[in-house]
């Protein structure tokens, strides 16, 4: 079995334009192994994430909370966790999620009270300020371009599935498995720069 940072054997992987049905994690990667990688041109612009289960700790649960997706505007100016609330999207400083608790089994963070505490706390962690940034970085031997949060020791790394949509993996130091999402480029967002 091959490691979470060694490509799939080249037979396994998939072509553009297809996911895997969620589940497994090692079918989720083949699947990324194979994508083509993403400039980061591409990535600029509003898109909606979802959770791609693979049962990782944080399968369902950003959904739970009100997440919408992630926000480019440029390399340097960067919202990773874009929640929505009160009828309007707001940007959430990631430094102040209990991202260690999270990553952790299923326990108190999937309870309603939890995901009510959250939503009564969002006006308290919410920024206008960007808290990652865009670059070129190599994961699973492919140069691709990846969110680099400011304050916490993770990347998100993103692979092409077609003109709208990118599978993403969050890679957090110190986790024994990556998390894999779907970003959905949001209706009206430039599909590149200036576009």
């Amino acid at each position: 079995m091959s490691s979470a940072a060694d490509p799939a054997p080249a037979a396994a992987r998939p072509g553009p334009g297809a996911l895997p049905a969620p589940g497994d994690l090692a079918t989720a990667l083949a699947c990324f192994d194979g994508l083509p990688p993403v400039t980061v041109e591409e990535m600029l612009g509003a898109w909606r994430g979802s959770g791609f289960a693979t049962g990782h700790p944080l399968d369902g649960l950003l959904e739970r909370y009100g997440w919408h997706g992630k926000r480019f505007d440029g390399p340097e100016d960067v919202h990773p966790l874009v929640f929505a609330a009160g009828g309007r999207l707001v940007s959430v400083n990631p430094a102040l999620v209990p991202t260690g608790l999270l990553v952790r089994p299923p326990g108190a963070v999937r309870t309603p009270l939890a995901a009510r505490a959250f939503a009564l706390a969002q006006p308290l962690l919410t920024t206008t300020r960007p808290a990652a940034r865009l670059r070129m970085t190599e994961y699973r031997g492919v140069v691709s371009a990846t969110m680099c949060y400011d304050r916490l020791p993770i990347h998100d790394v993103f692979r092409r599935v077609d003109e709208r949509t990118l599978l993403g993996v969050m890679d957090l130091r110190g986790a024994d498995r990556p998390f894999v999402f779907v970003l959905t480029r949001e209706r009206g967002a430039p599909t590149q720069a200036g576009g």
